[in-house]
């Protein structure tokens, strides 16, 4: 592939690259970690004054308005209950949600390390928490400021951040909520846990800045070259000829303008292009503000994930990548690159994972066949599929980078691995209970839970590092999204009941709503024996057994071995053993003999007795 790579000029960016970028390798920290993944607006609600209010959630130019009678919503509410402000007929229950806010902010997150730490993860992905309206804060307001609702002072914020030039950084202050950030993040660096944060740079909302001079200014505003703008308002015509480029169609997320393509731009596939230098140069100036608050790398977070990363050109990401380590060269970034082709073909990493780009992806490819073994899903395969399949998507990534791969089961945009796994139709498609109402939405079954913990345990114990979707390890289960985005089930709340068959007539029926301390105690121990266990995070991995519905593998050093067993057929089956003693350390049951027999839907995580 021809690559392109754009030199912008010290007097463009104040910064400028040497014709090739370098290639680095992934930073050691991140092949060893437990990725726990947060939303703040639903994670937990440590600090009810600084609530969002109507004002803060509203986007005039797209008329986005709370409904009347809007209020924050109860954090311990049934879900599926519409509430009296959410009585709308015409509008669908996943459009009317849209609306809610439960309050979820930083102080919340503060108020749970303790929590973090007893789990046992060692690295935060933050979601989005540049200040924006929504409650997904990819329609970034400013990118430059958390929001202000996650911080202890939103009025004080917004009157500070009314002194600056936005596009100036000398003029940019530290707000409250800033301040509250770079505090967690200190809090969270003293245990030993690195931070990410999100960011979309492909688009901001209509409520960014830049944006709301081109709408008041239109062709005379000085940042009319940063979007993807077809046509602007004639004032002497009484229609609005205004017209943009908004990402999936949706206007309230306008585009940056994609410039030097020397290849076809097509949805799915990567493309060489870069940014127009304008938003370019302010995306650099906030990627260093928070990798190095001050000048400071050592206050700052510890990397970035790249959200829909395949809508920009391989050129700017190649400029971002030498930017970043120039400032850090510790620092971390993940690329989400996802759909080719909905909702049946994956996106090919490879491009993204040439040392230039990307330290790593979220990696959904191993996933899917993941899913597709452990929950004998519709599309079910056998052991040697699944063989072939890992082995495949291993293949594409260079060997730098394998140990690095944040291996993502469910996120904030995928349905919850329990209702993921307690319905078997096809991964992610058919997820949405409003457009299917065969969706079960319900407290998942017995056999869900078992098939998760098997693939759990898989998660665990093969190549990249795990992630959680916050809530998961508490035993929440949610459709696609928005209902993958409930409030945290914390021990301490008491939840009313939710319903169960919400989409479907009849007499309504509900679930007990909780935190599942087994399901928490399964992730800590999971967490506890990869912790312990270094080879598993660092080892070769290598397939035993791949016949029919068994699964074997090792993962192996100089100095140990660990050898992992799955029976998923429907009878007793015979493992062979290596020479030599093994205990099991899930059970702390120890095997001396060369053979053991497995039941149904059981495994075994065995480690040699030196």
């Amino acid at each position: 592939m021809k690559k392109f790579i754009v030199i912008l000029t010290g007097l463009l960016l104040s910064f400028s690259f040497p014709a090739k970028a370098n290639k680095t390798n992934p930073p050691e920290w991140a092949k060893n970690v437990i990725w726990y993944q947060i939303f703040v607006e639903r994670f937990n609600n440590g600090d009810p004054s600084n609530d969002p209010t109507p004002e803060n959630t509203t986007v005039p130019d797209m008329k986005i308005f709370p409904p009347d009678g809007w209020q924050v919503s109860k954090w311990t509410s049934n879900w599926f209950e519409r509430q009296p402000w959410e009585q709308d007929p015409k509008q669908g229950f996943n459009s009317v949600i849209q609306s809610r806010r439960y309050g979820g902010d930083l102080q919340g997150v503060m108020d749970k390390l303790d929590y973090l730490q007893e789990l046992g993860i060692t690295a935060i992905y933050f979601n989005p928490l540049n200040d924006a309206p929504s409650l997904h804060k990819y329609d970034a307001r400013n990118y430059h400021h958390i929001d202000v609702n996650f911080g202890p002072d939103p009025d004080g914020d917004m009157k500070l951040m009314a002194t600056e030039d936005p596009n100036d950084p000398s003029t940019w202050k530290w707000t409250s909520a800033d301040k509250l950030f770079l505090k967690l993040v200190e809090e969270f660096h003293k245990r030993g846990i690195r931070v990410i944060i999100d960011y979309s740079w492909n688009h901001t909302g209509t409520n960014f800045w830049a944006w709301q001079d081109i709408l008041k200014n239109q062709e005379n505003s000085k940042y009319k070259d940063w979007y993807e703008i077809s046509s602007f308002d004639n004032p002497a015509t009484p229609e609005n000829e205004f017209k943009y480029n908004g990402w999936g169609g949706y206007g309230y997320l306008p585009e940056l303008k994609k410039v030097n393509l020397t290849t076809q731009r097509i949805h799915g596939l990567p493309y060489e292009g870069n940014i127009h230098e304008g938003p370019k140069k302010h995306i650099f100036d906030v990627t260093k503000r928070w990798l190095a608050p001050d000048g400071d790398i050592s206050k700052g977070i510890d990397g970035y994930r790249l959200d829909v990363a395949e809508q920009i050109g391989l050129g700017f990401w190649r400029d971002y990548h030498q930017f970043v380590k120039s400032i850090n060269p510790d620092a971390y970034l993940v690329g989400e690159i996802w759909w080719q082709k909905w909702p049946d073909v994956l996106m090919d990493p490879a491009p993204y994972m040439q040392g230039d780009v990307f330290d790593a992806v979220m990696f959904y490819q191993v996933y899917k066949p993941a899913r597709s073994f452990f929950n004998n899903s519709d599309d079910a395969i056998d052991a040697k599929q699944l063989r072939d399949s890992l082995e495949r998507q291993w293949n594409r990534i260079p060997g730098r980078n394998e140990y690095a791969m944040m291996n993502v089961g469910a996120s904030h945009d995928a349905p919850r691995l329990l209702s993921d796994f307690y319905n078997k139709n096809r991964y992610k498609f058919k997820a949405n209970p409003e457009e299917n109402a065969a969706y079960k939405t319900g407290k998942p079954d017995k056999e869900a839970y078992q098939r998760v913990r098997l693939y759990l345990i898989h998660l665990f114990t093969t190549i990249g590092s795990p992630q959680i979707w916050n809530g998961d390890e508490m035993g929440m289960w949610g459709a696609d999204d928005p209902n993958c985005r409930k409030p945290l089930m914390w021990p301490e709340l008491k939840f009313e009941k939710e319903y169960r068959n919400n989409f479907q007539p009849g007499e309504k029926q509900y679930d007990k709503i909780g935190f599942n301390k087994k399901h928490f105690e399964l992730y800590r121990k999971l967490i506890q024996l990869r912790k312990e266990n270094s080879v598993l995070s660092f080892g070769s991995f290598k397939f035993l057994v791949n016949e029919g519905k068994k699964l074997g593998y090792s993962r192996s050093d100089e100095a140990n071995e660990i050898i992992v067993f799955y029976n998923l057929e429907n009878s007793k089956s015979n493992f062979e053993l290596p020479e030599g003693d093994f205990i099991d350390l899930l059970t702390g049951k120890k095997f001396e003999n060369r053979s053991i027999i497995l039941k149904p839907m059981e495994a075994v995580v065995l480690k040699k007795m030196n």
